[in-house]
């Protein structure tokens, strides 16, 4: 397999081992973030959105709230399990206009100028050529319409974050990785950049800090079992993996840490409408 294809069998296994905690409670920030990007894009109701890398539906749902019965929302993610959450959610919210796909994002065969709006949440940092992503997504939106990104800040999930690796290091040092894949983009300056290689200009780009609140250490577990974290520790033997998460949690106890950080990028761009 190529590097595009190995980085897409590695999301999709680790995503799909992950949806058994992608929903814990604990983790509640996935549709928080969502919903606040589908704010910020100001959907109406009648438009077409296209959200890729929905997950379970953080914010392909709130979506299909805005646009209403006469809109349409298709949702796009790599993980089976994780489109079988959000659909069965969608059902049970009553919202028949979602249409769901197991598919890549860059491959997804839709017309120039197809949606009203296209969304991206912590999404196009999986793919090893994030301009050319971008460029594809930017690609299907219609003039006149919107392209949401949403990224991770710096600091991602610290202090957790570091103790994790740490305890990674620790047990199986091949598997440590000293580098997130959205650091090129962590920051509003490389963000816009990447944007402006990928042919967006004129981005509105927020730097939004933030902190999510941990019960007990354990409360980390579960979020680091359900997301990208997940692909790693799939890799461990069950006593590897129980030494792991025994040090993981041992040093974010002795940092008394209460809460994580969650800082966020989110940048929309309008494609400007060619004069006649």
């Amino acid at each position: 397999m190529n590097e595009l294809e190995v980085a897409k069998a590695k999301a999709a296994a680790a995503y799909n081992a992950a949806a058994d905690y992608f929903d814990h409670p604990v983790s509640s920030f996935w549709h928080r973030f969502g919903r606040e990007t589908v704010d910020r894009v100001d959907l109406r109701p009648g438009e077409c959105v296209l959200d890729v890398c929905c997950g379970s539906g953080g914010s392909a749902l709130p979506a299909a709230e805005r646009v209403g019965p006469k809109g349409r929302v298709i949702a796009v993610d790599l993980a089976e399990r994780l489109i079988a959450l959000a659909a069965s959610k969608a059902q049970s919210k009553g919202l028949d206009t979602i249409e769901f796909r197991v598919a890549d994002m860059l491959a997804l065969g839709y017309p120039d100028d197809a949606f009203d709006a296209v969304i991206c949440v912590f999404g196009v940092f999986f793919v090893p050529d994030m301009t050319a992503a971008v460029r594809e997504l930017w690609r299907m939106v219609r003039p006149g319409g919107r392209l949401a990104i949403t990224t991770w800040g710096p600091n991602l999930f610290e202090p957790a974050n570091g103790a994790f690796w740490s305890a990674i290091r620790q047990e199986r040092p091949d598997l440590y990785r000293g580098f997130n894949p959205w650091d090129r983009i962590s920051q509003p300056t490389g963000l816009r950049e990447m944007l402006a290689e990928a042919g967006v200009s004129g981005a509105d780009i927020v730097a939004e800090a933030g902190r999510h609140p941990l019960q007990s250490p354990d409360d980390w577990w579960a979020i680091a079992m359900g997301s990208g974290y997940r692909g790693t520790l799939a890799q461990l033997d069950p006593q590897t993996f129980s030494r792991v998460r025994e040090t993981n949690l041992s040093l974010l106890r002795a940092s008394g840490a209460t809460s994580i950080e969650t800082n966020v990028l989110y940048a929309v761009a309008a494609k400007e409408i060619s004069p006649m």
